[in-house]
């Protein structure tokens, strides 16, 4: 090969490199009519976790309805999400973060879910369950720091939240999503898929490339799976609070799908 040959290849190698993961931008057009954007929360927290993102869906005309997950067990958390899937008269993008991940999952095969989205978020195939997703990777420092109350609900003390959970945010912050967090039945985890609506949707992922509480290269090893259009933001395990312009419009370039 030419020297001229050998430096276009390079470049071209670059340049591939850098567009399959590079940030999603918004979409330039419209999201399509009748679009409702679900968003199922994680572990540890509820559904205003997604305060920030929701007025930016808002603002571009998508209706949007965020999903309180019992986390009593990955059944009834489905239940929940397809409880407010039904209830949508068009076509639905399913968002999930963390361990909502496994629950779109679970609750994404209706004809009505157009896209899927995972935020930092498992995305386990059928007959998997979350707690064994990670088992080839080192512990995260956070998942080392859960505890268990006398009823089995795993929760995370107020300075893992800090150090671990949503390192990039302020610590005022951190105190409140500490203290109103939603703790999680420790056998929820233990919980298997028996479908993977992934398999037949179009999906997108955003992997945290700075999270303590799933492995950054389990989540690229997801996304690869997925075959997913694929965001790499460099934030805590909470991106949708602390990067949320880039989450809406992971968002809305899945809700301009036809």
């Amino acid at each position: 090969m030419s020297h001229t040959a050998l430096k276009s290849a390079l470049l071209a190698s670059a340049l591939l490199s850098t567009v399959a993961f590079a940030p999603v931008q918004a979409a330039s057009t419209a999201p399509a009519e009748d679009t409702t954007v679900v968003l199922v929360h994680g572990a540890f927290a509820d559904g205003s976790s997604w305060d920030k993102v929701i007025p930016l869906l808002q603002a571009k005309g998508l209706k949007v309805v965020a999903v309180q997950n019992p986390l009593t067990s990955l059944a009834d958390d489905v239940a929940a999400a397809q409880r407010v899937i039904d209830a949508q008269t068009g076509r639905v993008i399913l968002v999930g973060h963390s361990w909502g991940g496994t629950v779109i999952t679970q609750a994404g095969t209706s004809d009505k879910v157009k896209a899927l989205v995972y935020v930092a978020a498992f995305a386990p195939s059928e007959g998997e369950a979350s707690g064994d997703l990670g088992k080839d990777y080192p512990t995260p420092p956070g998942i080392a720091t859960l505890k268990a109350d006398a009823s089995g609900f795993l929760y995370l003390p107020e300075e893992s939240v800090r150090l671990n959970f949503a390192q990039d945010l302020p610590a005022t912050t951190t105190r409140l999503m500490a203290v109103t967090q939603g703790p999680i039945q420790a056998k929820a985890f233990a919980d298997k898929t028996t479908v993977a609506a992934w398999k037949n949707k179009p999906n997108y992922y955003i992997v945290s490339a700075k999270d303590r509480m799933i492995a950054p290269e389990l989540e690229q090893a997801f996304a690869k799976k997925l075959h997913a259009v694929t965001t790499v933001l460099q934030t805590s395990h909470v991106p949708m609070l602390s990067q949320p312009k880039q989450v809406a419009e992971v968002i809305l370039a899945a809700a301009a799908q036809r």
